[in-house]
């Protein structure tokens, strides 16, 4: 079929010259190496697109490549109210919802501190586009980088095109690309401040519509061998610039400069600082790549920690990170530091937007094995975490991401609390090493594989190939679900995480009783099948063996009574693990989804609740394979 091409009414107020597509992939599976050359003014606000849609996105790029700036902050002097979300950064974006002149000036430094301020109006019009590409947006030389599409419904899927039109050439990870909704890619080396840019194109059977993307590279030293984070991160700042550990705690806790512990002086616990632990005290410790993040979990704790579980167990750490690029979240006893994953926080599609969305790394991790153990957390019958589709752009409130976070929670800060038990907090030198202090520490997750071990050396096994990305062997790739419910069930495990370490054991099994003791929220696992082919869904998981509750099998209470009066001695344990109920058994062949209802609720649960919809996507959706994370320790 022919396509009449459709004009958008985009301009570029530059003169581009173009060699040849530096790179094309269609539905991300196809790319090319030709440079591209880009004439651009310099030393000026650049607008990609001089006539711009309400609905899309809009990205203005302060543009000095000669030189260094700093102080950069921009803001909004005219127009309709729009949110920047990084206005200390180079480029700002935003989706401008209704049409009007909108200005904004950004005030920088240059160089030798001399003082600028430069102004930029830009006229957004009604015409609606059928295409978005987000989020243009500043990344250091060799960041991953991801990029995104928004379709309207009556686009071909098929006709999706991307292509690099400027800019270094990169070439789009085709192996961790999800769909041709995302794209992929390293940003290339660079030595000043250099453009990308990209254009998305897509039809709808009649017309075709494009859109443009820009990423501005900004240059990095070369990364140290011995560096502790081998991979660009990100670059964060400390969400309260005036605290007292503001000048130390991103090179403590985050970059590529850090080769050697920070010192307790340089970055003490937080329990070290304060006997009381106020939330001010908390976000002085807080480093994030975009204020928002900080903003958001300054409010989970102001708002959702009741019961000062978390408040009280951050004590045992140094920081907390939030960044757009750190994907899975873990602790880290090198630094003493928590890191999480931004997803956890976000509210608008537009904070959704400045998060990178790449796959965790572990997605293939375990294909070869013939079983699968998938789990969720469940309350009154129903998934206690609710999925939101990228595509959907919808807002979410704080409540629906509430459980996943509590949960993470939980489960990083007994590993903080493992490394660093209450016992400890005051014995330590305060010239030691962050991480000598931790691993000289008497851990309580070895005592307990020593009084209550898990028995499973085959389990044990499996888990590093699930986890760690260790190859099967053929035994293990033999394994059907029917020969690991003989091996899971009678141990005292409570999820198959728990084989990956003995730290992982110890922080599963306060998680679950913290979970469902605080939110009455229980955690389901099982053992499947193992689906093959596309589309897989949560029907397509045929259950084994299951159990709802696991936590409250008697031969596992003891060891959960060992942990939790560890990790959070103000916690009652003991009373807790008394109104832990019997497990409730998953009825074997049937699927995984078909096992969501298999609690009694009280008629007041009843009546809280709709009946569950099992055709939705939120509950259609396969479950994840992989829990947690746990980073290596450096030997230095």
């Amino acid at each position: 079929m022919a396509y009449k091409k459709h004009r958008i009414n985009k301009v570029f107020i530059y003169s581009l010259i173009i060699t040849g597509l530096a790179l094309t992939a269609c539905n991300g599976h196809s790319n090319k190496n030709t440079p591209v050359n880009l004439n651009v003014d310099t030393n000026k606000i650049l607008v990609i697109d001089t006539e711009l849609s309400t609905n899309q996105s809009v990205e203005l790029i302060l543009f000095y490549p000669d030189d260094e700036l700093s102080n950069i902050n921009w803001q909004q002097t005219a127009g309709e109210n729009v949110t920047l979300l990084a206005k200390n950064s180079k480029v700002i974006t935003f989706t401008p919802d209704t049409s009007g002149d909108y200005s904004f000036t950004v005030n920088f430094s240059v160089n030798d501190g001399t003082s600028q301020t430069l102004s930029q109006t830009i006229k957004i019009s009604e015409t609606t586009n059928k295409i978005a590409a987000r989020l243009s947006h500043a990344v250091l030389s060799e960041k991953k980088v991801s990029l995104r599409t928004t379709l309207s419904a009556s686009i071909v899927t098929d006709t999706l095109q991307w292509e690099q039109i400027s800019g270094p050439s990169v070439n789009f990870s085709e192996t961790n690309t999800l769909d041709s909704l995302a794209i992929f890619f390293n940003a290339p080396k660079v030595n000043k401040d250099t453009i990308l840019i990209f254009k998305i194109s897509a039809s709808d059977g009649e017309q075709t519509f494009t859109d443009h993307v820009a990423i501005l590279v900004e240059p990095a030293p070369v990364i140290a061998s011995n560096a502790y984070f081998d991979e660009r991160t990100a670059h964060v700042v400390p969400y309260n610039s005036d605290g007292p550990y503001a000048e130390s705690l991103v090179n403590c806790v985050y970059s590529n400069t850090l080769s050697s512990s920070c010192t307790l002086s340089s970055l003490p616990l937080l329990a070290q600082e304060n006997d009381y632990l106020s939330v001010n005290h908390i976000m002085d410790r807080v480093v994030v790549s975009h204020q928002w993040m900080g903003d958001r979990f300054k409010d989970f704790l102001i708002n959702n920690d009741n019961h000062n579980d978390f408040k009280r167990l951050l004590r045992a750490t140094t920081a907390i990170v939030i960044s757009y690029d750190i994907r899975p979240s873990f602790y880290w006893a090198a630094t003493g530091a928590i890191y999480l994953d931004a997803e956890n926080f976000w509210l608008t599609p537009q904070e959704r937007d400045t998060i990178n969305e790449a796959p965790d790394f572990r997605t293939h991790f375990g294909n070869d094995l013939q079983f699968s153990m998938p789990w969720r957390y469940v309350k009154d019958n129903q998934y206690a975490n609710r999925y939101f589709s990228k595509e959907q752009r919808v807002t979410r409130t704080s409540n629906d991401g509430f459980y996943r976070l509590a949960s993470l929670l939980y489960h990083e800060l007994a590993h903080a609390n493992d490394f660093f038990p209450s016992t400890e907090w005051f014995t330590h030198n305060e010239q030691t090493r962050i991480l000598d202090a931790a691993t000289n520490t008497s851990f309580e997750s070895d005592q307990l594989s020593i009084s209550l071990p898990l028995q499973s050396q085959k389990m044990r096994g499996l888990a590093q190939v699930s986890f760690s990305g260790k190859l099967a062997t053929a035994t293990q790739k033999s394994y059907q679900s029917s020969d690991i419910k003989n091996v899971f069930s009678p141990d005292t495990a409570t999820d198959f995480y728990a084989y990956s370490s003995l730290r992982e054991d110890y922080a599963m099994l306060f998680e679950e009783l913290m979970m469902q003791n605080r939110f009455q929220v229980f955690r389901d696992i099982a053992i499947t099948t193992k689906p093959t082919g596309d589309n897989i869904s949560a029907q397509d998981y045929i259950v084994t063996w299951g159990q709802r509750g696991r936590i409250g099998e008697e031969d596992i209470k003891p060891r959960i009574a060992f942990t939790a009066s560890r990790v959070l001695p103000a916690f009652d344990s003991n009373s807790a693990l008394t109104v832990v109920p019997i497990p409730i058994d998953m009825t074997e062949g049937h699927d995984w989804l078909k096992n969501l209802t298999i609690s009694r609720l009280s008629i007041r649960s009843i009546k809280k609740i709709k009946n569950v919809d099992t055709t939705t996507k939120q509950n259609q959706i396969a479950p994840v394979p992989y829990r947690y994370y746990q980073k290596i320790l450096p030997k230095h």
